[in-house]
């Protein structure tokens, strides 16, 4: 992104209030474009006073700080304008309009389920968080959640253990783990994963964005398991707002003595599928994910945010027809590979080798352990 687009999406940002009218700006114009263009276009795509005087008087101490936060390597910003916004999030009800993201950005579009529940979670609790989010990550599914403790918590450390793709969404900035205990864990997974936030860094915590973060949650992922909640839990905010983009809600059933079953059981009694075992989660979405993967393969035949092209790569077949594909293909082998490595022999950008190994996880092709991938056919 150009030096003045970033800094016009950055102001867009920070305007903060309602994004409809700020998406608006962004469908026909370039940041750049829609920051030169004045109260009056602002207007006219419904920025409300508030918005317009925040655009005339941008706040550059926070400005300096998210600029100079997305300086450091890994660390990007993915604007509505962005043909690498994940499309999952932007076919979702009131979708953010950029998300500020630490780890690699190709990775939100590989298929992931919301593993959701309660911050007091039981000790069963936990352990079904643990179990459920283990195995759905050896099958090759990413698993989100919000870094809250408890139910989250467990979710992100038994799939980082596990080797496999763990998405963090925050209600703070990128740069703020909340709880604060879980600082150590935000680093991992920005190694390991992707960190994402709507929020500019520097933002902490407050109670009205994680009602609104678990719309993201919702929005980037196929499906969410409720794994253990109460009867007014944020996770039924999650479960509700999955529903209303058209995912699937799965939950687990307890016993009727745990209060903390009874948001499971109010959802299942609204139509939730209740789930037992982790692979009926992969049957269900199986389809779903392939519909994803086309969207990838569309994605690989456009240019990239960077303006380079990265090759097609539309099936195994016409894969194997191109030279990047294959390249990068004799560079894998069975044993496991880092990203810097993969870079080194192919001569190909991170992006590009990024946006064709995560096409050929979803083919089946290859697996990622701790970062590192690997041949598995």
């Amino acid at each position: 992104m150009q030096d003045a687009d970033l800094h016009a999406l950055l102001c867009l940002i920070a305007a903060a209030g309602p994004t409809a009218p700020r998406r608006r700006l962004l469908d026909t114009l370039a940041p750049s474009a829609a920051w030169s263009a004045g109260p009056a276009t602002w207007r006219g795509c419904g920025l409300t006073d508030a918005q317009v005087a925040a655009m005339q008087r941008p706040d550059e101490p926070r400005l300096h700080q998210a600029w100079a936060w997305l300086q450091q390597p890994g660390r990007c910003v993915l604007g509505w304008h962005d043909p690498d916004y994940p499309p999952l999030l932007r076919r979702a009800p009131h979708p953010p309009l950029a998300l500020f993201v630490e780890g690699d950005a190709a990775r939100l579009w590989h298929p992931a389920v919301a593993v959701v529940g309660s911050r007091s979670a039981t000790p069963n609790g936990l352990d079904h968080a643990r179990t459920f989010s283990r195995t759905l990550a050896h099958a090759g599914w990413g698993v989100a959640s919000g870094m809250a403790a408890g139910i989250d918590t467990a979710a992100h450390e038994a799939t980082l253990a596990a080797g496999g793709l763990t998405v963090a969404v925050l209600g703070t900035g990128p740069d703020v783990a909340y709880p604060r205990a879980n600082e150590d864990l935000r680093a991992r997974i920005a190694a390991e994963g992707v960190v994402v936030s709507e929020h500019l860094p520097g933002t902490g915590p407050r109670k009205e964005h994680f009602p609104s973060r678990n719309r993201i949650l919702a929005g980037l992922t196929l499906a969410t398991l409720v794994v253990e909640a109460a009867a007014r839990s944020g996770a039924l905010i999650t479960a509700r707002l999955a529903a209303e983009a058209g995912r699937e809600v799965f939950a687990l059933p307890g016993s009727i003595h745990n209060p903390m079953a009874r948001g499971c059981h109010r959802l299942i009694r609204d139509g939730a599928s209740l789930i037992e075992d982790a692979g009926e989660i992969g049957e269900a979405l199986a389809p779903l994910a392939a519909v994803l993967a086309s969207d990838l393969r569309g994605r690989l035949n456009g240019p990239t945010s960077t303006g380079h092209r990265v090759p097609a790569a539309a099936s195994q077949a016409s894969a194997d027809d191109e030279p990047d594909y294959q390249n990068l293909w004799n560079a894998l082998g069975h044993d496991p590979t880092d990203m810097d490595q993969l870079v080194s022999r192919t001569r190909l950008t991170t992006a590009e080798v990024s946006s064709m190994l995560l096409l050929m996880e979803l083919d089946g092709r290859v697996a990622s352990h701790h970062g590192r991938y690997f041949r598995i056919r």
